[in-house]
Formats: structure tokens, C-alpha cells, sequence
């Protein structure tokens, strides 16, 4: 394996986290009532994970 696939499959996995997170952001940022419809599972406001998570990522870019 040459060192440019190394680097390929290195930036594939950057960008393939960074679009899940993206989405799970963007998911987390819906209403509850949407995101019960849609089948995501809603965080409480209570979770401190959740409120940890808001913190950290505030809104998006």
C-alpha cells in the first residue's frame, strides 16, 4: 500500500465523520415532535449529555 492511499483513506474517513456528524446535528437540531415522527430518539433537555453537546457544538457553521 503506497503512502497516497494511506492518505487517501485517511481523508475519505475525515470527511465521512465529519457529513455523520453533520447530519447528527442537524437531526438533533429538529423539534422533538419531528424528530419522534421521523423515528430519531429525542434527547431530553435534562440529559446533561445533550446539553454538553449544545454547548461544545453550538449552532452550525
Amino acid at each position: 500500500m503506497s503512502m497516497f492511499e494511506s492518505l487517501g483513506r485517511y481523508g475519505a474517513a475525515i470527511k465521512h465523520a465529519h457529513n455523520r456528524n453533520r447530519s447528527v446535528r442537524t437531526l438533533n437540531s429538529l423539534p422533538p415532535e419531528i424528530q419522534k415522527d421521523i423515528g430519531w430518539p429525542a434527547s431530553s433537555p435534562s440529559d446533561p449529555q445533550a446539553a454538553l453537546a449544545a454547548l461544545l457544538l453550538g449552532s452550525a457553521r
